[in-house]
């Protein structure tokens, strides 16, 4: 190579070096941004932390037998509105398969009502995190109806739907009480964990002898 061009093509020393100080230099206001914005993510998270952790405290002090009146649940779901919860938190402090179903269904409940998202969106965190088919035992009490004069005896109705369910549309009908709770004819609304059917002793012994 000529040696001139070598010469020409070389950075003068004093110009490598500003730049390398340039270069420096943007390089710690980088790092600086950087564990600012780390900082405010900590700070941020454990925040949310812990007003995720005064809904779930109040939750847990509301059940009565496993269950939980619709007044306290609603309000659990309301908590998460006026704390700004994002999608992103509820994915994080509700939607886990550490927390009980009952706390996957105020989360859930929550992003398809108050959040708005559609249900597919929804679905695939709760396939992600194992917790679709997780079930709910939602019960409610409508009043009697009037015959002949007479009042009969409230109605007692029972459903056991997943949360996969729920998310999908396939029980409307649960979700609608559950969001509206207990108003005109339904006088009470309880929500609770579904546990599997007990099947008595004398009956296996029964199918066991033949």
């Amino acid at each position: 190579m000529d040696s001139s061009l070598s010469s020409q093509q070389s950075i003068p020393d004093d110009i490598a070096i500003k730049i390398a100080s340039s270069l420096k230099f943007e390089t710690c206001i980088l790092m600086q941004i950087m564990q600012e914005w780390r900082v405010f993510y900590i700070k941020k998270h454990n925040e949310m932390a812990g007003k995720a952790k005064g809904v779930i405290d109040f939750v847990n002090r509301c059940l009565a037998f496993e269950s939980i009146e619709v007044g306290h649940y609603l309000k659990a779901v309301r908590d998460l509105d006026s704390i700004l919860f994002t999608f992103e938190d509820v994915y994080t402090f509700f939607l886990k398969s550490k927390h009980s179903v009952l706390l996957n269904l105020i989360g859930l409940h929550y992003c398809l009502i108050w959040l708005g998202l559609p249900g597919e969106c929804v679905m695939e965190i709760l396939n992600k995190n194992n917790i679709s088919q997780r079930e709910v035992r939602v019960q409610w009490w409508k009043l009697g109806r009037w015959l002949f004069g007479f009042r009969l005896r409230d109605e007692l109705i029972t459903r056991t739907v997943s949360l996969e369910d729920l998310a999908t549309g396939k029980e409307e009908e649960v979700l609608g009480v559950l969001h509206r709770g207990a108003v005109h004819e339904v006088i009470r609304v309880q929500i609770s964990e579904a546990k599997p059917e007990c099947t008595s002793w004398s009956f296996q012994n029964v199918q066991n002898a033949n």
